[in-house]
């Protein structure tokens, strides 16, 4: 099989994957069917959640499913969950969290492990790249999606929000279920022509030397990693919450009308933040290849905090906006190339599809606490103040990740890889 209809299987997928990022678009119709801050954040938490545990079973899942049929029950639990939030009414406060939050979240937590272990099998020579674009379709969408629902199909102004809901279901379930027709490993041994593995310098890993989860969970570079990942993730994912209704505030506050200020703020999100978001998964796994996960990780972070701590003073000024958006996104993006192949660098390759997902936890966490820290400081009257104490710890973060050094390999390896699958195909 040629190896690039992979990638394109894979930007199928995670478009239909990133929908959770657009939850944003179905924040004021929900707020003007009487929901408060919290409560719309609290869907968006609990869909991030779900997401990341979910992901932990479906790895060990891998084994015994293979990655098509893992990644085309992912797509329909995911558009099940849509259409029927559409169903019973799209405004109802627990139907809409345990629909669109806990099985949504649980969907896109089937299928997101699928491309980026498929992909780092097929592309080891390009780690970095690959998961780069592997995961780009995840940002992208929400562009997609935001529009879709909005300024270019007007999806909401015509049908509202339960006929959106439906609609969308629909869509992400056929996405993904074409994309799934790609989701399979190369056969057992296989390497790309003319590619060599690098050798392991005194005893380190090099992706041929694979830690069990067992053994990961033991090492303080994981804690490292995971921390870093917590806060990085979860000021990201606070702001994508409040990419919508904090500008709108601002740029309000300074005599804007509130149409204008929705369309600047929707701009921000859906454009800038989002595109950004896509591009940088791109070029952060791109860059790393070159500069190393470490080097890359923690000139992210340290760069997310700086812009994070400037944002309050951007958000009410339309072009600033615009720049701290696409920043904010654009290494917001980076955290989903960055992390996954820092895991198999410091971990193995072989490894990544079981142990990834543990690592990914960090993004759980962070979608609990930072969407819900800018809901809370929101309906008090204070969003400038989650971002500086997002920033802060941003830049915190990124002293952590300095301090994760190259791991010795372990006493023995895995009898099978990661997957629980040795050399399968399918």
């Amino acid at each position: 099989m040629n190896r690039w209809l992979v990638v394109l299987g894979a930007i199928l997928i995670q478009l239909s994957l990133g929908a959770i990022y657009a939850w944003s678009v179905f924040t004021p119709p929900l707020k003007a069917a009487g929901w408060t801050n919290l409560e719309t954040q609290v869907v968006f938490s609990l869909g991030l959640a779900s997401f990341a545990v979910v992901m932990v079973w479906a790895g060990r899942r891998l084994a015994d499913w293979g990655p098509r049929k893992l990644a085309c029950s992912g797509g329909v639990v995911l558009g099940v969950s849509y259409v029927l939030a559409g169903l019973f009414g799209g405004t109802h406060f627990w139907s809409v969290n345990l629909l669109i939050g806990l099985l949504g979240g649980a969907g896109i937590g089937l299928g997101y492990v699928v491309p980026i272990a498929v992909g780092m099998r097929w592309f080891p020579d390009k780690k970095g790249m690959i998961t780069g674009l592997a995961v780009a379709g995840f940002g992208f969408g929400a562009m997609a999606w935001v529009k879709l629902a909005g300024e270019w199909g007007h999806l909401l102004a015509n049908y509202g929000l339960s006929t959106t809901f439906i609609i969308y279901g629909v869509i992400f379930a056929g996405l993904v279920l074409i994309g799934s027709i790609w989701m399979v490993f190369p056969p057992l041994g296989w390497k790309p022509e003319g590619y060599t593995p690098p050798q392991a310098a005194a005893g380190m890993t090099n992706g041929a030397t694979a830690f069990t989860s067992r053994q990961m969970l033991g090492t303080p570079q994981f804690y490292l990693i995971f921390l870093t990942y917590t806060i990085s993730a979860g000021a990201g994912l606070m702001s994508i919450g409040l990419m919508k209704l904090y500008p709108m505030e601002a740029l309000q506050a300074t005599g804007i009308s509130q149409a204008e200020a929705s369309a600047i703020a929707g701009t921000a999100m859906a454009v800038f933040f989002s595109l950004a978001n896509g591009v940088g998964r791109i070029l952060w796994g791109t860059f790393s290849d070159w500069l190393g996960r470490r080097r890359s990780i923690l000139i992210m972070a340290g760069t997310q905090g700086l812009i994070l701590l400037a944002f309050p003073f951007m958000a009410g000024q339309e072009y600033l906006l615009y720049l701290g958006a696409m920043l904010i996104g654009f290494n917001f993006g980076g955290n989903f190339a960055l992390f996954p192949t820092m895991t198999a660098d410091t971990f193995g390759t072989e490894t990544v599809g079981q142990n990834y997902p543990y690592v990914f936890l960090a993004y759980g966490v962070g979608g609990i606490v930072g969407p819900i820290l800018g809901g809370m400081l929101g309906d008090m009257g204070n969003f400038p103040v989650a971002f500086t104490i997002t920033g802060a710890a941003c830049i915190v973060a990124a002293a952590m990740i300095y301090k994760v050094s190259p791991m010795k390999a372990p006493q023995s390896n895995p009898s099978v890889d990661g997957l629980g699958i040795a050399g399968r195909a399918s």
